[in-house]
């Protein structure tokens, strides 16, 4: 029972997270957003440093996760890419939002940059598989090429700025994908 109530306040330090960003993260935010008596979430993680790698360990948890199946071809690894995409907008955006505002704290809490660094670094490795699986001819520099592509789009299709969507093409997430790998991986 306790790890339920642990993972509960987890859940709900995302929400926060992502909701009132870094500054609203506080033990009565939390307390607030779990529905549990004021004071819970500050005897499960006394210091706020405690509630922010408690948060970036459950963010770790999600996405090891959400992996999938690897693609078998091109266009499986494209429905998989765009998955991805279209997750960002949809259910994925609580926790993305809370991974990013993690992010910004990692920049002043090294150790908390080793905790994310778990999820950045596996997606190397993910995108690399995926790419293989589908029998690209994938490199190391090819995989990174993609993986930091993905990434980088995150922060935009979070904040929803139609002029940059529309620059980046990442308001079309088809087209996005194809066109990243086409730029990766020309069919000629």
């Amino acid at each position: 029972m306790k790890r339920d109530r642990r993972d509960l306040l987890r859940d709900a330090a995302i929400t926060v997270l992502a909701e009132a960003g870094g500054r609203g993260l506080t033990h009565r935010a939390v307390d607030a957003a779990a529905g549990a008596p004021l004071g819970t979430t500050k005897n499960y993680f006394p210091t706020r440093d405690a509630l922010l790698q408690a948060v970036a360990e459950r963010c770790v948890e999600h996405y090891n996760d959400v992996a999938g199946p690897l693609p078998t071809n091109r266009e499986e690894l494209v429905a998989m890419l765009r998955g991805l995409v279209e997750n960002v907008a949809g259910p994925g955006r609580p926790r993305l939002l809370a991974y990013l505002e993690l992010q910004a704290e990692a920049a002043r809490k090294p150790w908390l940059a080793d905790i994310l660094d778990l999820i950045a670094a596996s997606d190397f490795a993910r995108f690399a598989a995926a790419q293989a699986a589908a029998g690209l001819p994938v490199s190391e520099q090819r995989a990174a090429t993609i993986t930091l592509a993905m990434q980088a789009a995150i922060p935009h299709l979070l904040a929803d700025g139609p002029g940059t969507l529309a620059a980046s093409g990442l308001d079309d997430p088809d087209t996005f994908v194809r066109g990243l790998l086409e730029a990766v991986y020309p069919e000629n």
